[in-house]
């Protein structure tokens, strides 16, 4: 079945499944403050499967105390899906981000980015890999939690630190069930676009021992899977002339000359902002994954008044990366192009048959690699006293942690072509643009890649950059918490407690930029990879449905280099007279700590909060306040560009002054009430309102003074800031309001509409033509900035219905609205898609489970004025559809199957959503899963 036709015949499927059987979606959420009387309530209708999944999650939405969602295991140790960030994307208002081989990695509430969320787990902050906040939700497997909430309402109770949703994830307790219980389950995986495998294995223990009093909890899962992403895009960037009507785009970023169709040396009128390509790439990024994870949780209740909880949990992702890829670098110089031709302003087509070396197009081996090895851990005590019948105290202290070691073990290593050739390119609104290569000695390049005519002899060596940065997150957490039972007319019961969190982020990051080693074999210093000795250059290979979905006549064939391979022959042509006086030495261009974009930061955090329970006959609600003072210490190097070496054509070194450090200090306070109403205007229909201050605080990365220069390298002269430690964080006075009408057990449909009006956002502000002290030289600068405000509105309409005969569905739509300005000037708010929503169809009957479920993402801005005001990346919609099939054989033992991304969707970006300009293509395939489990 061709792709359309099988695309028409998924969401048919789905649509008919609505009309049929009324529709449905999220009601999922989950609250602490939920009574004993209601837990026992809900374990009465506790069932495995889909079906007892989200009548858990209803459950909990309709026992909460502010608006909320809620997703819950199918049973212990698994999940609706085999990533969480994946089963998140099924609630309401959620939409995911995408890493390497399609595993979800960050989520997004209400159209509000990753920086706008917060992540806990068990209410504990978890440190993450990144240089931010924002936790990667591909270290934590599925297995080793048995809920998740996305708490979209504020109250003064919870933790601050977020203006879209707090995402609280939820370990299983050995007391939910008693006595012995445990699963092992065991699967199989294949995706049909790479024909690559995987395997996962997972088992969970529980029991309950001495009367019932002491429980405990295993869980294990280890996982390998091979990936493949193929992957297009542009590094360079796109080459746009100077405007001179343009007050964003006076000097442009035409660094090789401003493009000129007509060869008269002037920037005519109708060249004014002119764009052309400067670099592309195409490829394919390999992975081989593997994930270990370790849970415990030891639980101790020797009476009804005291529960004592130790628990840990220790993750492992060793996932690296290599792609391989080919990259073209016809940035534009005077007669450099011929036979222009241009279409709206963009060039898309012209010739390469400059006969000079430096002029024509070198086609370049690009190898790639990432090394991401993290280790995530997080351990923790728990002590609940019930002191009396009006009093009840909680301590918790815990200690996360999160490090990635990967300093310069990344790599961007580049061959270059050294054959005299003509070259065509043109833009065809693919992905990819069409080039054609012809070398003067009757190969051309897609042919000859594919057929293996290229040896070492027929490249050089060019750009070496060898990087990765050393990230160690360190979070020690204390709470001491109490409720009082007033009993007073309305008033139900007081929450009061103290937090503390100190937060230690460093970032070494080690790499070969800062010395000019990136440079160190190209140019005027290149070596022909022939004289290296052979063996660099390994095979010519072809990738099954490589690029199958995209159009265009480009090379779909690959030579393989191994970096380790390339780095062993460098280091032995040490001693070889280098041009311009001295010998080449391979520790000349081996990485070393790089002081400008390294940094440490100290958050040091005391929160304290008191809210008042109300209970009447027909409503409950709460008003509280939270008040929040931050420390912050950061550090970080500063250097002068001395002198700035030209090497080549577009290649070149800057010779840097010796490091200082720099040191900056900040702190703040918030105030943060909150209010919540919920009123029951019948036993099925209730309404809640929610009022609110919140705040997010700004991304880790932004809050350390660092700088870099390093675009120098390629002759894009651009000053890039990292931040500084008096940034403010994002604060939001939000409103809430949400109707739900719960018309059938288990069954809901909701309608919330909510508003945010944000202030000092962080966004990039853009100063061209500065003189930043290096003679000669003119640089764009780059800094993260508070913006003015921001506004944020929108509606979230849900449905959830299960029929007698065991069909159900569920659907959901979140539409935003949102602007932000900086000064007088409105831009779009980076990061928050339009609308998200889904629709899913469920049958459970007896031993057998069927689920289809379709995600779809509006497009979205990404990154602004890349080119100037008005020129915006833009994420492409995205659909993305899934399905589940499961049957019970026997009490014990479940066989299951899984289809993922059916639709084999790819995650695509453009500027200003035109197909004449591409960002990036990011192609994942559908993939199969195949499980047994066994149940004891």
């Amino acid at each position: 079945m061709s792709r359309p036709c099988l695309r028409r015949t998924i969401m048919a499927g789905v649509g008919a499944a609505a009309l049929l059987s009324a529709g449905a979606v999220q009601a999922q959420t989950t609250t602490d403050a939920a009574t004993d009387d209601e837990a026992e309530m809900l374990d009465e209708v506790i069932v495995v499967g889909v079906r007892g999944s989200i009548a858990r999650a209803v459950g909990l939405k309709r026992e909460a105390s502010t608006v909320q969602d809620s997703i819950s295991a199918l049973e212990l140790g698994v999940f609706p899906d085999d990533n969480v960030a994946d089963s998140l994307a099924h609630i309401t208002g959620v939409s995911i981000s995408r890493t390497a081989g399609g595993e979800g990695q960050s989520v997004s509430v209400r159209g509000l980015g990753p920086e706008y969320t917060l992540s806990t787990f068990n209410g504990r902050i978890l440190a993450t890999d990144g240089a931010g906040r924002d936790f990667a939700y591909d270290v934590l497997p599925s297995d080793v939690i048995s809920g998740a909430d996305v708490i979209k309402g504020a109250e003064a109770a919870n933790t601050e630190g977020a203006i879209g949703g707090l995402v609280n994830l939820r370990s299983a307790s050995p007391f939910d069930q008693r006595g012995q219980h445990g699963i092992v389950r065991v699967e199989g995986d294949r995706n049909q676009m790479s024909e690559l495998d995987g395997y996962k294995f997972s088992g969970v223990y529980s029991n309950t021992f001495a009367d019932d009093t002491f429980g405990v909890m295993l869980g294990l899962v280890y996982q390998e899977r091979d990936a493949r992403t193929d992957i297009a895009g542009n590094d360079g960037g796109w080459t746009r002339n100077a405007d001179p009507t343009d007050e964003s785009w006076l000097w442009g970023n035409a660094w090789g000359g401003s493009i000129d169709p007509n060869n008269n040396g002037v920037l005519d009128p109708e060249e004014y902002g002119l764009i052309g390509p400067g670099q592309f790439r195409v490829g394919s990024i390999l992975e081989e994954k593997k994930r270990t994870a370790y849970t415990a949780k030891f639980e101790w209740r020797p009476t009804d008044n005291f529960r004592l909880i130790v628990d840990g949990l220790s993750t492992k992702l060793d996932s690296p990366q290599v792609g391989y890829q080919q990259s073209f670098y016809p940035l534009y110089a005077p007669g450099r192009w011929s036979n222009i031709e241009i279409t709206d302003g963009i060039v898309t087509s012209f010739d390469m048959d400059n006969t000079d070396p430096e002029m024509r197009l070198n086609p370049e081996l690009l190898n790639q690699t990432e090394y991401r090895v993290v280790e995530t851990e997080l351990y923790g005590v728990n002590a609940e006293w019930n002191v009396s019948d009006t009093l009840t105290l909680n301590a918790d202290v815990y200690r996360s942690t999160s490090s990635r070691h990967s300093g310069g073990q990344d790599s961007y290593v580049v061959l270059r072509m050294n054959q005299p050739n003509v070259a065509h390119i043109e833009l065809n609104g693919s992905y990819v643009p069409s080039v054609t290569v012809d070398f003067d000695d009757g190969r051309d390049l897609a042919t000859g890649l594919a057929n293996g005519e290229f040896s070492d002899g027929d490249f050089n060596t060019h750009y070496f950059s060898l990087a990765g940065d050393n990230i160690d997150d360190e979070i020690t957490g204390a709470a001491f918490n109490g409720r009082w039972e007033a009993d007073m007319g309305w008033l139900a019961n007081v929450q009061f407690g103290v937090n503390y969190t100190d937060r230690k982020k460093s970032r070494d990051l080690i790499n070969n930029a800062l010395t000019g080693g990136a440079d160190y074999y190209s140019g005027n210093y290149a070596i022909n990879v022939g004289d290296l000795g052979g063996g660099v250059i390994s095979n010519s290979f072809t990738l099954p449905n490589f690029m199958s979905e995209v159009s265009g006549d480009f090379p779909r064939s690959f030579l393989a280099f191994d970096i380790a391979t390339y780095q062993a022959a460098l280091a032995a042509y040490d001693g070889t007279p280098r041009p311009g006086g001295g010998t080449y030495n391979y520790a000349d261009a081996a990485p070393v700590w790089n002081p400008l974009q390294s940094y440490r930061v100290t958050e040091e955090t005391w929160a304290g909060f008191v809210q008042a329970n109300f209970v009447a006959d027909r409503w409950t609600g709460n008003v509280g306040v939270r008040v929040v003072q931050t420390g912050t210490t950061s550090q970080a190097w500063d250097a002068k560009i001395l002198e700035i070496i030209e090497n080549g054509a577009f290649n070149y070194t800057a010779v840097y002054d010796d490091p200082t450090s720099v040191t900056q200090e900040s702190d703040y306070t918030y105030v943060l009430p909150s209010l919540n109403l919920n009123y029951r205007i019948t036993e099925e229909l209730r309404l809640r309102l929610g009022a609110a201050k919140t705040m997010a605080r700004p991304s880790v990365e932004t809050l350390a003074p660092t700088n870099t220069t390093e675009s120098v390298s390629w002759g894009e002269f651009t000053q890039i800031y990292g931040g500084n430690a008096d940034l403010k964080p994002y604060s939001a006075t939000q409103y809430d309001a949400s109707l739900e009408y719960y018309f059938r057990p288990n069954s809901i449909f909701n309608i919330a509409v909510f508003k945010k009006d944000i202030k000092d956002q962080i966004t990039t502000s853009w100063e061209p033509g500065q003189d930043i002290g290096v003679p000669g030289y003119l640089f764009n600068v780059m800094r993260p900035i508070n913006g003015d405000t921001a506004e944020v509105h929108g509606v979230e309409v849900g449905l959830q219905h299960f029929l007698e005969n065991g069909f159900g569905v569920r659907a959901q739509y979140t539409r935003n609205w949102s602007k932000s300005y900086v000064g007088e000037q409105e831009r779009p708010l980076e990061g928050i898609a339009p609308s998200v929503y889904s629709l899913g169809l469920f049958y459970e009957n007896g031993p057998l489970s069927l689920s289809l479920s379709g995600e779809h993402t509006d497009g979205f801005v990404t990154a602004i004025n890349v080119l100037g005001e008005g020129y915006n990346e833009e994420a492409d919609p995205i659909t993305w559809v899934t399905a589940h099939v499961s049957y019970d054989v026997t009490d014990a033992i479940t066989i299951s199957l899984e289809g993922n991304n059916l639709l084999d969707e790819a995650n695509t970006y453009s500027i200003n959503g035109n197909s004449l300009l591409p960002q990036g293509y990011y192609r994942y395939g559908a993939s199969y899963k195949l499980g047994v489990s066994y149940r004891f």
